[in-house]
């Protein structure tokens, strides 16, 4: 058995001789219980047992390995039954060993919101956070959504703003001085003519430019015969943007909606891109790079598209075109009808049309894997001269860092790093409290308490700071009962970059040459952890700034609030006011404008 913990090694042993060969499902814990890792198997015996026989070469499998202190196993009916219940379970529980995508952030939709009579056409993340509407996408990226937004705005001058600013408005916006919406707040346009735009949006987003055409170019003959010159203008230069836009998204033949996966491997980085086909129409693309290793493509995509279907994506296209047969097609479709409630199709022999999308996708995931091998081999470069340095294997590293501006608003972040690079999902940031202003040792203290007394340690642990840092993360180490492996950052003569100290916790220290990668991948991390903590710090600290001074002044509701602005021209004139020219603002008594002007100038 390799590089199992020696304490556990019996009670695996027993667990793996009495493992059934049904399938199932089977959980990997940690230490304390904390759930490490879920799989699912057609043979639970056998995939258990394939962890502990031969030897793993995978760095995150050998990590995970090393953790297992126990094993649950839970049998089920059917392999489609193993693969739903595995899905429920990494939702549920967010294993740290299960993650395969470092990008799951939510599919932009561009949604038509059921507002009445003026509904907002807009974009946002996902289907569930927004109200009843109509939704179209996936769109891969924010740009492409926000392209169509904005033809979108051009042709059709629909609403975009947010319902509060839009029933606030007393006049006219910029959007409709420069005729990118209609101004129905302030009822420029009848609730009719209205709708008719926005069907005519919905229907350019569904694809159906044909008959739109048609119509337009009756409006503008229609407008010239009855001599209405600037409207036949106005249709006409519609009419030129929808054909532009016409040429530019190659519309195919075929009516349909489809997603095309294609899955390359070389030299240790997988690749998975992405592309999705609405109303025939290509709406673009995007490329993955799971944590995945192995010989069979078909099972790794599977393994993938259970994972993205699953996790990511809040719908699935009835069909899914992939470059390679995958194994396990059937239990993978029964399960996807049942997560979506349709018959879904998993083709990998297309024709025609269809064929020429897989091609297209097959060609971007080449192109997107050369792209990555440079870093990826660079990245693990890195990774194995680090772990030369400090002697140990390596693959999670976490760095934390504390922000603030002279004590204000200090923000502490925990970045993570593994072989693959930075894993974003797994940042943390830690708002300070309670503390002296300007207390680094006390804000470090705070945030690594907070941190590790529910997560699990990484194998590197950088502390941003010298020795007292040093000292101070091994005191919170020791009360919470924790055995890290951690190394104190220093910065060299005159803070310059290449003359980092690294402080070990046996006292003592090494200085390494400028041109080390392992420096290199220790600058790399503490300079994301310092940009990650900056950021939300500077967010923070404006936030608290710009909270405006009468919000503190008792009996000063929003509505008073808004008129003495509104009075006044903004803050400064309110500030400048004296208190008699504070009683002249309607709705304001003597009283009032008093409290008002002894809270602003003493």
């Amino acid at each position: 058995m390799p590089i199992v913990n020696q304490n556990a090694r019996p009670h695996i042993e027993k667990i793996l001789a009495n493992l059934t060969q049904l399938p199932g499902v089977y959980k990997m814990l940690g230490k304390e219980g904390e759930l490490l890792y879920v799989g699912k198997a057609k043979n639970l015996k056998n995939r258990v047992s394939s962890y502990f026989v031969k030897t793993i070469e995978h760095p995150k499998t050998q990590a995970l390995v090393a953790r297992i202190y126990d094993i649950e196993t839970l049998v089920t009916r059917s392999e489609t039954e193993a693969l739903l219940l595995e899905q429920n379970l990494i939702k549920q529980h967010r294993p740290p060993y299960n993650i395969m995508l470092r990008d799951d952030k939510s599919y932009v939709y561009i949604f038509v919101s059921a507002d009445k009579p003026y509904p907002r056409i807009a974009s946002g993340r996902g289907k569930g956070k927004h109200q009843i509407g109509k939704f179209f996408g996936p769109y891969p990226s924010a740009y492409s959504a926000r392209d169509t937004l904005l033809v979108l705005q051009k042709l059709f001058n629909v609403r975009q703003c947010e319902n509060s600013y839009f029933s606030q408005r007393k006049r006219p916006c910029l959007q409709y001085q420069i005729k990118r919406c209609s101004a129905p707040c302030v009822g420029l346009v009848s609730p009719e003519v209205y709708k008719e735009d926005v069907n005519n949006s919905i229907r350019f987003l569904q694809g159906d430019t044909k008959e739109l055409n048609q119509e337009l170019i009756a409006k503008m003959e229609q407008a010239a015969a009855d001599l209405e010159f600037e409207k036949a203008v106005f249709y006409r230069d519609r009419l030129s943007l929808l054909r532009e836009v016409q040429a530019q998204q190659a519309v195919f033949k075929v009516k349909g909606e489809a997603d095309i996966l294609a899955i390359a491997y070389q030299a240790g980085v997988t690749c998975v891109q992405i592309m999705h086909v609405r109303n025939g129409r290509m709406l673009g693309g995007k490329s993955y790079f799971p944590d995945m290793l192995g010989d069979d493509l078909g099972q790794m995509l599977s393994d993938f598209m259970a994972n993205f279907y699953f996790q990511v994506a809040d719908e699935v296209p009835s069909e899914l075109i992939v470059n390679t047969a995958l194994p396990d097609r059937k239990e993978l479709e029964e399960a996807l009808a049942q997560q979506f409630g349709k018959k879904v199709q998993i083709k990998s022999s297309v024709r025609e049309t269809r064929a020429e999308w897989l091609e297209l996708a097959e060609m971007n995931v080449q192109h997107a894997i050369k792209g990555q091998l440079s870093n990826h081999l660079e990245l693990n470069e890195r990774f194995h001269q680090l772990e030369q340095v400090v002697g140990r294997p390596i693959d999670r590293i976490e760095c934390f860092d504390i922000s603030h501006t002279m004590g204000e608003a200090p923000i502490a972040s925990c970045v993570v790093f593994d072989q693959g690079g930075a894993r974003k999902r797994d940042y943390r940031q830690f708002a300070i409290q309670d503390i002296t202003a300007g207390d680094d040792y006390a804000a470090m203290r705070q945030a690594l308490t907070r941190r590790y007394k529910k997560a699990m340690l990484p194998d590197l642990l950088l502390i941003d700071g010298g020795k007292g840092q040093l000292h101070m993360a091994m005191e919170v180490m020791q009360e919470l009962g924790l055995e890290a492996f951690m190394v104190g950052v220093s910065k060299g003569e005159g803070r310059k970059p290449g003359l980092e100290t690294l402080h070990f916790t046996d006292g003592t220290k090494i200085q390494l040459p400028e041109d080390s990668k392992a420096l290199h991948l220790i600058q790399q991390v503490r300079d994301e952890a310092h940009r990650f903590a900056i950021t939300k710090h500077r967010a923070k600290r404006d936030k608290r700034r710009s909270t405006s001074v009468l919000e503190a002044i008792p009996g000063l509701g929003p509505k008073r609030r808004r008129d003495l602005l509104t009075h006044f021209g903004g803050i400064q004139g309110v500030l400048k006011a004296s208190e008699k020219e504070l009683t002249v603002v309607p709705g304001l008594g003597e009283v009032m404008a008093r409290t008002i002007y002894k809270i602003l100038h003493e």
